[in-house]
């Protein structure tokens, strides 16, 4: 299972699934592999900027040791960096525009997380009168999980407290 984080914007009118993006929590292959892209497909602006700026200092830092290896070390840091901390930077970036953490969603792949998520909203379509399926499920009703409170670390609650 992969957690997503769910953001919405706060000036829009419901859960729309334009106004919400869902975030993986986890590492990010492609942001290990070519950081700066993933940065820029991303539209973290400030942080590929950071990055490519970086990159070129670890760069200079091995050419004056005479060393390609202690650049290239260097890079690998920086690519590790933005493989596990690439989720955590976009849900700060998009933060600064406005958007607003609304729940947390484990599921196995992005589109249950978008059912789970979409399920547990109360904007119901109330001029929809086609027929409802009201055939009782034999496994129980999913919900978005609630983000963890102040007294956890990330999204992992500490035992015994919600």
């Amino acid at each position: 299972m992969v957690t997503y984080v769910v953001m919405e914007q706060p000036d829009a009118a419901g859960a729309a699934p334009s106004n919400v993006v869902f975030v993986r929590d986890g590492f990010h292959w492609f942001a290990f592999l070519l950081p700066l892209v993933w940065l820029l497909w991303h539209r973290l602006w400030i942080e590929a900027g950071l990055a490519l700026a970086v990159t070129l200092l670890f760069s200079a830092v091995g050419e004056w040791f005479g060393s390609a290896f202690y650049g290239s070390a260097l890079g690998l840091l920086v690519s590790l960096y933005f493989g596990l901390e690439g989720a955590a930077l976009r849900i700060r970036a998009l933060t600064r525009r406005g958007w607003q953490e609304r729940a947390a969603v484990q599921a196995s792949n992005l589109t249950d997380a978008e059912l789970i998520y979409f399920a547990g909203t109360d904007d119901i379509d109330e001029t929809d009168t086609s027929p409802v399926d009201v055939t009782p499920s034999r496994t129980p009703a999913l919900s978005p999980r609630p983000l963890a409170s102040a007294n956890g670390i990330g999204l992992v609650p500490y035992p015994g407290k919600v």
